[in-house]
């Protein structure tokens, strides 16, 4: 059943509002999603918002019925409390608060895909988000953060993977113990790196690939680095030294798949 806040200052307003800061996210176990797009991909994944928040003229849409449906509570609301809960000037018609996706490491079946993305130290929401959306584009089974990476249940980083957040698993780790519990079963881990000078078009990839991409200023740490079954770069031809950590996962990732596809 749908019902209507408009005021600013209703308690309910404000819990969602906080749910734009890592603190209460991590209290409530909750996160923002917006979007009607993102939300309706959620759904076909198996995945139900807790709670719904749309103005007034889509709330006869085809696709925000079944979205009202699956959900605890739904909520007719102005354009400008959806602007105060998301943190945008022209904010998304619909929004959904959603149930944390974390996934322990231990409980991560890594015969469900060949591929599979580490990230070391991601710093930029964007990146990571951009990151969960190729991992869904090569059919990776998820992403897993390795130390003190930013958070994937961001706002910004919830919309930059444009729904892969709903479809990719996402794990967070220390190194010690992701490197311990990748060797208890098959798994290459193939680091992206500018000490070496082996061409990431050379190796052959094995199946299931890990592949490990660093921080976006200082890269892997060589300890990290020597853990790793193969080091490969891509070759850089103009001035700069490097990818963006997106871009070059993304360029990794296309590889493996290809070698997989021949």
């Amino acid at each position: 059943m749908l019902r209507e806040i408009t005021g600013f200052s209703n308690p309910l307003v404000k819990r969602v509002k906080s749910l734009r800061e890592k603190k209460h996210r991590r209290q409530e176990g909750l996160f923002l999603a917006e979007g009607l797009r993102i939300l309706t991909e959620a759904l076909e994944a198996g995945i139900a918002p807790k709670m719904l928040w749309l103005s007034p003229e889509m709330k006869d849409h085809r696709l925000v019925q079944p979205l009202i449906e699956a959900c605890d509570d739904a909520f007719l609301t102005s354009a400008d409390i959806l602007s105060k809960l998301s943190g945008k000037d022209n904010p998304q018609a619909v929004l959904g608060v959603y149930q944390e996706l974390n996934q322990p490491l231990a409980t991560l079946d890594r015969s469900r895909a060949d591929i599979w993305i580490v990230a070391e130290r991601l710093r930029d929401p964007g990146n990571l988000g951009t990151i969960l959306r190729t991992g869904d584009a090569v059919g990776a089974g998820g992403l897993i953060l390795i130390d003190d990476c930013t958070d994937p249940f961001s706002v910004e980083a919830v919309r930059a993977s444009m729904g892969a957040i709903f479809t990719q698993a996402v794990v967070q780790s220390d190194w010690r113990s992701f490197v311990d519990w990748l060797r208890q079963g098959p798994g290459q881990l193939v680091g992206t790196s500018l000490n070496t000078d082996q061409d990431y078009t050379t190796p052959r990839y094995a199946k299931p690939t890990f592949l490990l991409v660093g921080n976006e200023s200082q890269g892997l740490p060589q300890d990290y680095e020597a853990d790793c079954d193969l080091l490969v770069k891509m070759p850089m031809l103009g001035k700069a030294d490097s990818l963006n950590a997106a871009v070059a996962t993304s360029v990794m990732a296309y590889e493996i798949l290809n070698q997989f596809r021949r």
